[in-house]
């Protein structure tokens, strides 16, 4: 507990003295949210949908930022791997699952603020209704987030554990983010899409959180929030558990 406590605060310590990467992760949803979200909202509506493109779009740009924020913590352990530091903390007399786990929760944790800051900004807006919202779906929501965020936080983890520069990752990253997202149904309802599309849909974890967070937070969703929330966690775990076991096989 004591090295999952370390390794947890100096993610914590880094993430508050780089203060322009709560600016960076927020900067790209905000624009979204603003432009896309009011801009289409008084273009369209969506059929049967019983509330507005906005609130609609809302919970969808907050898992967008869970996802971007969370996936790339693997640049990180690339970053470390490239000045050596990475190397002196697994040469340390400490389980490097217990080392995994402290990054993995320091991550999260970051993806976390960023999420409930947009969250606090969707409201502030009027994206999300203030006035619809209860003690309970905040709290199957803040589930939700989380679950997100300890999936791809460990898909991360997965693949910078196999590679040794940005580049890489980052070339594998935007190849992977960008599809997991359009598949969310944070733009559209998944149901009036194409039957190829719906099925690529059923395998991306992000499409049950953004109807989870829909569900919790507007009380509308294509599937029970139960459901939602079972694969979500049995996504995350599986994750979790496969990116413990590669980051004990990393190789310095």
């Amino acid at each position: 507990m004591g090295t999952i406590d370390t390794i947890w605060l100096r993610e914590m310590k880094r993430f508050v003295r780089a203060r322009s990467r709560i600016v960076g992760n927020l900067s790209m949803p905000f624009v979204w949210l603003v432009i896309m979200g009011f801009g289409l909202s008084s273009s369209f509506t969506l059929p049967g949908v019983p509330f507005s493109y906005l609130e609609f779009f809302a919970p969808g740009i907050i898992g967008m930022t869970l996802l971007f924020t969370s996936i790339f913590a693997g640049i990180s352990v690339i970053w470390e791997k490239q000045f050596g530091f990475l190397k002196e903390i697994l040469v340390a007399p400490a389980s490097r699952t217990a080392i995994a786990v402290g990054k993995m929760a320091g991550s999260v944790t970051v993806a976390m603020i960023n999420g409930l800051l947009l969250f606090a900004i969707a409201l502030l807006m009027g994206a999300l209704p203030l006035a619809g919202l209860s003690a309970a779906g905040v709290a199957a929501a803040l589930v939700c987030m989380a679950l997100i965020s300890a999936f791809f936080v460990s898909v991360g983890l997965i693949l910078a554990s196999r590679l040794d520069n940005m580049e890489g990752f980052q070339m594998i990253m935007s190849f992977l983010v960008m599809p997991t997202f359009f598949l969310s149904g944070a733009f559209f309802p998944l149901a009036t899409a194409p039957g190829w599309m719906q099925a690529l849909a059923f395998v991306n974890p992000l499409r049950y959180g953004v109807d989870g967070l829909r569900g919790s937070l507007l009380g509308v969703a294509e599937l029970p929030l139960v459901v939602d929330l079972a694969v979500l966690a049995g996504a995350a775990v599986a994750a979790t558990l496969v990116a413990g076991y590669a980051f004990r096989k990393i190789r310095l």
